[in-house]
């Protein structure tokens, strides 16, 4: 026989000396931790697919959204509300310009209402020497012609202003004389004609 004892002492004896229970327990902490794991990477997907569900969804509305956008725009009317935009402007341009133009006027005619001002403030209520003298000169021949009418005589200007035709009326006569200005004739010939026939 090859072996001095019994086989079946020897395996018994051999069995009796492996102690397996570390090892169980070993299994058992690992068994745990992949279940532990199993657990966690359970929760982690089932959170990443809720992840995804609410992206997917974020991603129809925004595809929803887009399409609306896409549909609701038109490149003709687009280019339509861009033209008369454009229009607008233009006209808004040239109304200012044309403001512009006209408050410039404005200020320059101010300006030649304001000079004329000052100037009358300066020449004062009775004008200017030149506006007195116009006066004097124009009452002068008011009061020639008042003096004429008092006496019957009236004095017709043509339109030049020039003086050419006299009406002397007699009321005690009852007469009414013509008479055409002649200037080839003198003052001094016309004024004992007028004498003459009042």
């Amino acid at each position: 026989m090859l072996l001095d004892e019994d086989p079946a002492t020897l395996i018994h004896h051999t069995i009796g000396n492996f102690n397996i229970h570390p090892d169980k327990n070993a299994i058992d902490r690992i068994s745990d931790s992949l279940l532990t794991l199993q657990q966690a990477r359970d929760l982690r997907v089932q959170e990443a697919e809720s992840a995804l569900k609410k992206l997917a969804r974020n991603l129809n509305t925004l595809k929803s959204h887009h399409s609306e956008t896409v549909s609701a725009h038109s490149s003709a009317e687009h280019a339509s509300q861009i033209l008369a935009l454009d229009t607008q402007k233009f006209r808004i341009a040239k109304a200012a310009a044309d403001l512009e133009v006209e408050s410039e006027r404005a200020e320059q005619e101010l300006e030649s209402v304001m000079s004329k001002l000052s100037d009358l403030d300066m020449q004062g209520l009775e004008g200017g020497e030149a506006e007195r003298g116009k006066r004097e000169l124009e009452d002068e021949t008011i009061l020639k012609l008042k003096v004429y009418r008092s006496l019957g005589v009236e004095i017709e200007a043509d339109d030049a202003g020039t003086y050419t035709k006299a009406v002397i009326r007699n009321n005690e006569k009852g007469d009414v004389h013509v008479v055409n200005i002649d200037p080839k004739f003198s003052r001094f010939f016309y004024a004992n004609y007028f004498w003459q026939t009042m």
